[in-house]
């Protein structure tokens, strides 16, 4: 029987395809999420090079985002970011790379030459308050005039160093005292060079300086002419002196030293505070009280003949209560007898002696100076003269400050070389006094002849009272 041929044996398996081929450069094993990370990783790296390229040499030494400002490298450096987490899809461009054949992604901006844009990132200020990182893990994106940490350039409007050393600061504020100090000499000496011109400085009190007691005081007497003497005083560039009586020794002695200091002007270094309160030759209390707020004060007395002084005191009183007595009533306790009336203030003021006597118990009479108000009248330069002499100060107002007034029967103060109009007293000044009754003025001079004597040996002046009245 005839055999059938053995069945040829099967034939072997078709082999597996072949993967396609990988693109250069990539690994041939490695599932796609680690080819798409290792693309991500080099399109990053390529960024990167680029940024730091245009950055300048000193940021591929030193990355913009790790550049400390100079003294905090003892601070910790802040940790790097982590890496982005990869995309859980990826992107089509990506998968298109994967492919062969598949065409070339669109080219970065790196490689198109265009500068990349810098990513946003939270910055927190720092301790310095400029926004630099001071640690604590924070990212901080520098200015970019910052590109070395030894090259700083200033930003406009930065705050003032805050490392600046005592001495530093304490020199600017001993340049500043300077300053101030060469400006205060300046407004003085364009205060003394106008009076010097003759021009007639304001006696306003300036907006610099500082508050002082008066070195020097004018104690009296009433309608003497205080008020012709401050005014001229007052044209002084070293003088400085209160417009009104502040009546502080006499009435207002009760609210203290600090008030009264209050009350003066302000003055700079070199320059005399003074005022005028006439009634404290009279106040048995002023002269204690002076004494002991100051022992070497200078005094200025202005005295005139005591029977002109009563008869111009009257017209003041006359002149505000139009309804008081005659002069001739007032003066007299008994004219019949020819009794004066001492005790009335128009006459009392006049017996200088008797208040001399109280202020000579306190204060050396080389303290004390007599001006005379009748010369005050007729050479006003000279009496001027000896005022600034006593008071240790330049003669500045000088006989071309002064203009008689022939209507008001006194000088007035005048600005030389200016066409203005002379500065007159006011209207409380120079009043027409009434007819006294001749009898009357001759019983006068024979009460006041003792004490005008007296007082010239007291004072060691003779100002010639009784010959000016024709009673020798």
């Amino acid at each position: 029987m005839a055999r059938w041929p053995a069945p040829p044996p099967p034939p072997p398996p078709p082999p597996p395809l072949a993967a396609p081929p990988s693109p250069p450069g990539a690994s041939a094993k490695g599932p796609p999420a680690r080819k798409l990370l290792f693309m991500c990783t080099l399109s990053l790296s390529v960024t990167y090079l680029c940024y730091s390229l245009l950055g300048g040499s000193g940021s591929l030494q030193f990355p913009l985002a790790l550049q400390e400002p100079p003294g905090a490298a003892a601070q910790p450096p802040p940790s790097p970011p982590p890496p982005p987490p990869p995309p859980s899809r990826p992107p089509p461009a990506a998968a298109a790379a994967a492919r062969p054949g598949a065409p070339s992604p669109p080219p970065d901006n790196a490689s198109r030459g265009e500068p990349p844009a810098t990513p946003e990132r939270t910055s927190q200020p720092g301790p310095d308050g400029w926004g630099l990182a001071s640690g604590g893990g924070v990212v901080v994106v520098r200015d970019p005039w910052f590109r070395n940490p030894g090259e700083a350039m200033a930003a406009p409007g930065a705050p003032p160093d805050r490392d600046a050393s005592p001495e530093s600061s304490t020199a600017a504020a001993e340049e500043q005292q300077q300053q101030q100090q060469q400006q205060l000499a300046g407004r003085r000496a364009a205060n003394e060079s106008g009076a010097e011109r003759g021009g007639a400085v304001p006696a306003s009190t300036p907006d610099y300086g500082e508050k002082k007691l008066p070195q020097a005081l004018i104690i009296g007497v009433k309608k003497g002419g205080t008020r012709a003497l401050l005014e001229a005083i007052r044209v002084h560039p070293d003088v400085r002196a209160v417009g009104v009586e502040p009546h502080f020794f006499d009435r207002n002695y009760e609210k203290g030293l600090e008030w009264y200091r209050n009350v003066m002007p302000k003055t700079v270094e070199g320059q005399l505070t003074m005022e005028k309160t006439p009634s404290y030759f009279v106040t048995s209390e002023a002269p204690k009280r002076i004494h002991s707020m100051a022992k070497d004060i200078k005094l200025i007395v202005v005295v005139r003949n005591p029977v002109t002084r009563a008869i111009s005191d009257y017209t003041q009183t006359l002149s505000k209560k139009p309804e008081i007595p005659t002069f001739e009533v007032l003066a007299f306790k008994n004219r019949t007898l020819g009794l004066i009336d001492a005790s009335w203030s128009a006459i009392r003021i006049g017996i200088y002696a008797l208040h001399l006597e109280n202020w000579l118990q306190y204060f050396p009479l080389s303290q004390i100076l007599f001006v005379s108000g009748e010369r005050l009248i007729v050479d006003p330069a000279g009496e001027m003269a000896k005022v600034q002499d006593f008071l240790g100060l330049k003669r500045v107002v000088t006989e071309k400050h002064f203009y008689f007034n022939k209507t008001k029967g006194f000088p007035c103060l005048k600005k030389p070389e200016d066409s203005s109009a002379p500065r007159c007293l006011g209207k409380s000044k120079g009043r027409t006094h009434p007819r006294i009754d001749p009898d009357v003025i001759h019983r006068l001079k024979k009460f006041y002849k003792p004490f005008n004597r007296m007082f010239y040996q007291m004072t060691g002046q003779d100002f010639q009272w009784e010959q000016e009245e024709g009673d020798k």
